[in-house]
């Protein structure tokens, strides 16, 4: 085990994940970390990695392995994008542009949440590589439309539209620690000592890191001046009655690519391409919204079949080291996102860490490649993979 009093370098995701726990207080590791009701999809997600089995290959010239993906119009270094993460500015101190800067530094995107502390404009203000915009489903359609123009002002090309949160997922985690809910005398005395009692955070995060406020919503609740005071306006916003129907408005209002985040269904798929999606995420939403859903890797082939490369297909869910990377791929995944993986690393070390994590994982696809001899990630196929006894 990682002891985070010692000047260890990670080897793995894992260690990050660790790192993230003595870091953080409870309330906020716990909600990188958790999932929806008792977790089980959130667990079956990582799990279902490791029925998938690779079958290595031998004297195959791999002298020369090319890791790099063309991407709606971009070049990648690697199939990896940085997922949106909400609240990462209270993770590390203005979180979202330091993963912003790692990801540019690395040649991969990075896509900013709609309740991110860093705003759009502050992102842009660092005049790196373009990165993308994440949009929910929200009542106030012409709030929507501004960001949207604001997101196209700072050079955004991708949106990643994301259709999963009617309803916010039951996340006991955050209710027992009482993350963004009112709590009682007692429960404000435990969180606060929650957050005392991390002194390199406080020292980071609240003391320097500030304004902790959702900074593409400001306009929205003027007068907020922490993220607890934007929950009601968030939780209300989100629209239970939208249908596949209402979506011609984005079209309408973004001319860009268009990504449909929270696939878990062939049909479903079949309709995003009807619609005239660019791109879709298979994800549930790592585990944090419908529990008992299955693993988002499960699922992927299922996906790939109804897309019937119509448009491109994007995983999200479990990925915890360049092999999983490699399994998605074999199974139909033009690129992965990354979400819990690039906060533990946020959460450890800024950004830092997120390239140092992000170069294990470098190492690590070029090991499954080069040992299942292949060069191109082009070539990565399900002839790559063991497949379950039935």
């Amino acid at each position: 085990m990682i002891n985070a009093s010692l000047n260890i370098a990670p080897a793995s995701l894992s260690d990050y994940r660790e790192l993230a726990r003595k870091k953080l207080p409870k309330q906020f590791f716990d909600y990188i970390d958790g999932g929806a009701f008792n977790e089980s999809t959130a667990r079956q997600n990582v799990k279902a990695f490791e029925s998938l089995l690779l079958r290595q290959k031998v004297l195959r010239d791999v002298s020369e392995i090319d890791q790099g993906v063309e991407l709606l119009g971009e070049r990648l270094s690697m199939p990896l994008v940085l997922a949106p993460v909400g609240l990462a500015g209270c993770f590390a101190r203005r979180g979202e542009v330091q993963a912003y800067r790692a990801a540019s530094q690395f040649g991969i995107p990075f896509c900013l949440s709609t309740v991110s502390i860093c705003s759009i404009e502050e992102l842009s203000r660092e005049q790196l590589a373009s990165f993308w915009f994440q949009l929910y489903v929200i009542r106030d359609r012409q709030y929507s439309i501004a960001l949207l123009k604001r997101a196209e002002k700072a050079g955004c090309k991708n949106l990643v539209f994301t259709v999963d949160l009617p309803v916010v997922g039951e996340r006991y985690r955050d209710t027992r620690n009482g993350l963004g809910a009112k709590s009682g005398v007692i429960g404000k005395l435990k969180q606060g000592w929650d957050l005392l009692s991390h002194p390199r955070w406080l020292w980071d995060v609240p003391l320097n890191g500030k304004p902790l406020v959702f900074g593409n919503l400001t306009d929205a609740v003027p007068g907020a001046s922490t993220p607890g005071d934007f929950k009601y306006w968030v939780d209300h916003q989100f629209d239970p009655s939208v249908t596949w129907e209402d979506l011609s408005w984005i079209r309408d209002n973004w001319s860009g690519n268009l990504i449909i985040k929270g696939i878990l269904d062939g049909d479903d798929a079949k309709r995003a391409v009807a619609v005239g999606t660019d791109a879709l995420v298979v994800s549930n939403h790592g585990g944090r919204q419908l529990d008992s859903a299955p693993a988002s890797l499960s699922v992927l082939p299922e996906i790939t079949r109804a897309v019937n490369g119509n448009c491109k297909i994007l995983f999200d869910g479990g990925i915890r080291s360049g092999l999983d990377v490699f399994k998605a791929l074999a199974l139909g995944a033009d690129a992965c996102l990354l979400g819990r993986a690039w906060a533990y690393a946020l959460a450890a070390g800024g950004e830092t860490a997120i390239s140092h994590m992000l170069g294990i994982l470098q190492k690590e696809l070029r090991v499954a490649m080069a040992l299942t001899g292949v060069t191109q990630v082009a070539d990565v196929n399900e002839t790559a993979l063991y497949r379950p006894e039935s």
